[in-house]
């Protein structure tokens, strides 16, 4: 199994996991991907509602349905600079999404969660690997195989290995743990 996070401490002493991916596809169009709701429903864990992109716009997190008791969350947009960078809250944490376009009209696409607490690293991380890897059948056009997340393979796996590679870990855990 290889694992594609690596876990790093963000310019103001933050803990953070980030992922890298690359989409044969122009810098406009993975926007698409990480700032439509209609595209962010083929990978990412929450229903993302938002009236507009723009600094101080508030969101709407929902339909998760491996948070406690498919509660709601918030967020707040930091940053747009379309079709380069997306960031905002969620609860607590922040998202980064960085796109940069490479010479072969590629865009690689880099996600950075800043994390409110870094025990959370391997949970997140094996989560965020488990959505990139949907969005990456997306982007092919195919289902993702498997489990979108949950206690069942590949996110088990992707978690265990991130614990094994020294990953802070001891977050409850969704599906995992009692969250009661």
């Amino acid at each position: 199994m290889t694992l594609t996070g690596t876990c790093l401490t963000v310019d103001d002493g933050r803990a953070a996991v980030r992922l890298t991916r690359t989409y044969a596809r122009p810098r406009e169009r993975v926007w698409e991907y990480v700032s439509d709701p209609a595209q962010l429903r083929h990978w990412f864990p929450s229903a993302f509602e938002a009236a507009e992109l723009r600094p101080g716009a508030a969101i709407r997190f929902y339909d998760d349905p491996h948070a406690p008791d498919t509660a709601e969350a918030t967020g707040t947009v930091l940053a747009v600079d379309a079709p380069r960078h997306l960031s905002y809250t969620w609860g607590a944490d922040e998202l980064r999404l960085d796109l940069e376009p490479l010479r072969d009209g590629r865009t690689r696409l880099t996600l950075t969660n800043v994390l409110e607490r870094p025990d959370t690293a391997a949970r997140n991380a094996a989560g965020w690997e488990v959505c990139l890897t949907a969005l990456d059948a997306a982007d092919r056009g195919a289902a993702p195989d498997g489990a979108h997340a949950g206690a069942v393979a590949p996110w088990k796996e992707l978690y265990d290995a991130y614990r094994a590679a020294g990953f802070p870990s001891g977050a409850p855990v969704p599906d995992l743990d009692d969250l009661t």
